[in-house]
């Protein structure tokens, strides 16, 4: 049997690998003739929320921790990223005897610098609010990423450094590396897609390793997992930290492509736009995320005509694909095709 089963195991893991290369090899080619056809700025928009879908779904998909806090590695990313790339300063608290702060002064306009304090900082966030909510499952662990992600709203909310209700407007670009200016649509569009595409594939090389066979391990019989001297918690956080760093560099970019952060990055509302492009693209799948992502906002752009129906509308497209694609898009069309997508 397992001179049999041997062979049969390495030819499906050839095919899905060949089936998957295909895919990504596709997905670059549209995307690398899409701005040509396509108004570029909806393009990023779509890219930095792929980014984003994809983070969610290394955490949900792989994991099976669902959260609905991702909207505070999301927005305050974004926050920090056009707060660097506008005003140029940082300011860190510290404790000494009280609360004092340190004045960190940054260059402006240096977008790839924005770019590592925005995903700098969620991976901070991450790290804190993932120790206190991996103690939890289900539905618990749930409330309290949203009960944390609802707090940091507030604090945005209140804050003179966001702007409060007016956000961070007017965030200029910049230069990239002090030659490219990312003024120019074309350029800013190559750098998100070089960004995205190296998010994209640093994530399907976690799922594909053996931290993350281990993730999966836990996602089908933590307990098992366990039993084999596997130390759950710390992958669990792990796997926490990282789907945060990459939501903040989704966020980040966000930023420089809007040349905005408001309180619309931090909502809870964001938090449920991601969980639905990623059911609605196929959860556990590698690319279902990016389809997800394209469709929700593809919506929210070109059927902006209809006002508040678009919620409606996005409701009942919901409804049909939990009702006749429980897969999502690409996990049924995986499965129609018989290979991994």
């Amino acid at each position: 049997m397992e001179l049999v089963a041997g062979p049969q195991a390495l030819r499906k893991r050839r095919e899905n690998t060949w089936s998957i290369g295909a895919a990504f090899a596709v997905m670059v080619a549209l995307l690398a003739i899409a701005p040509f056809a396509v108004y570029p700025v909806f393009l990023m928009q779509a890219l930095c929320f792929a980014l984003f879908a994809c983070a969610f779904n290394l955490l949900i998909g792989y994991v099976g921790l669902l959260s609905f806090g991702h909207a505070l590695f999301f927005g305050w990313a974004s926050y920090l990223s056009a707060h660097v790339e506008k005003i140029g300063t940082l300011s860190i608290p510290f404790w000494f005897g009280k609360v004092m702060w340190i004045e960190i002064f940054l260059p402006p306009q240096t977008p790839e610098l924005a770019l590592c304090i925005g995903t700098l900082t969620a991976a901070i966030l991450g790290y804190i609010a993932g120790t206190l909510a991996i103690r939890r499952q289900g539905i618990y662990f749930a409330m309290i990423t949203l009960a944390l992600a609802q707090m940091m709203y507030f604090f945005a909310l209140q804050g003179k450094f966001t702007g409060g209700e007016d956000g961070i407007q007017a965030v200029p670009r910049g230069r990239l590396f002090g030659m490219f200016s990312l003024a120019n649509e074309m350029t800013m569009y190559v750098f998100v897609l070089t960004v995205v595409l190296a998010g994209f594939l640093f994530i399907y090389r976690v799922i594909n390793s053996p931290f993350g066979e281990v993730l999966k391990a836990i996602r089908e019989n933590e307990q098992r997992a366990i039993s084999l001297g596997y130390k759950t918690e710390r992958y669990k956080l792990v796997a926490f930290v990282l789907s945060a760093t990459l939501s903040g560099l989704a966020g980040s970019l966000n930023a420089l492509v809007f040349q905005l952060a408001s309180l619309t990055d931090v909502h809870w509302t964001m938090s449920g736009e991601v969980v639905l492009m990623t059911l609605l693209g196929g959860l556990g799948t590698v690319f279902g995320p990016v389809v997800g992502a394209f469709l929700i906002i593809a919506m929210q752009n070109y059927l902006a005509s209809f006002g508040q129906w678009v919620l409606v509308i996005q409701g009942v497209t919901f409804v049909i694909c939990v009702l006749m694609f429980r897969r999502g898009i690409v996990g049924e069309l995986a499965n129609v095709l018989r290979v991994r997508l």
